[in-house]
């Protein structure tokens, strides 16, 4: 109850960085870390924490602090993020900025970026800016998810989102609906 208050309070703070008004469920959760083999040659990004319902899980799986870093950009989220899983390495900053955080926390090699960032309803500047740096990582061969709720998935927005994708990446991998999480969702995952 405490992580749906949290979330609550930052999508009233700031709707288009949050952009939705609940947490991610365990199955969507779940969904997000499938086939994921995290080390420190092999990192996990994860790319708008929130208030951590994906990467409560991703903590399980992650072998070291060398192996995962999360990027977000709410500070009061980056602090309960840092409270609640201690083991694991967190930055206050921009997405747009994801290589350089990489290259500053010595990173190796990231092989999977997952993201809870809202694509279709961020700002058009910042949403390129982020998938640029995820242009740069997918090219060094690397996993990158995401997901789209099921009322938003039709519209243009979100079909031009996907289609981008597909012409860099190939056709994604589109999950069942998950029909556990409010609103119901996709998970869509590119692989390089």
């Amino acid at each position: 109850m405490k992580q749906h208050l949290k979330f609550f309070q930052g999508f009233i703070k700031n709707p288009l960085k949050v952009g939705a008004i609940s947490p991610s469920s365990t199955d969507l959760a779940l969904k997000m870390i499938e086939d994921i083999d995290a080390n420190r040659e092999n990192a996990v990004v994860e790319i708008g924490c929130g208030t951590g319902a994906i990467t409560k899980y991703l903590q399980d799986i992650i072998p070291d602090r060398e192996s995962f870093i999360g990027i977000e950009i709410d500070k009061d989220f980056v602090k309960n993020l840092e409270k609640d899983y201690p083991k694991l390495r967190f930055i206050c900053g921009d997405a747009c900025k994801t290589t350089e955080i990489i290259k500053e926390n010595n990173i190796r090699k990231v092989s999977y970026i997952i993201s809870g960032l809202p694509f279709v309803v961020l700002p058009k500047e910042v949403s390129n800016g982020i998938l640029s740096e995820v242009d740069k990582l997918m090219q060094n061969g690397c996993l990158f998810r995401t997901f789209q709720y099921a009322h938003g998935y039709y519209l243009p927005p979100a079909v031009r989102f996907r289609e981008e994708l597909d012409k860099k990446y190939g056709k994604c991998e589109r999950s069942d609906l998950i029909m556990k999480n409010i609103p119901p969702v996709y998970t869509l995952t590119w692989r390089t």
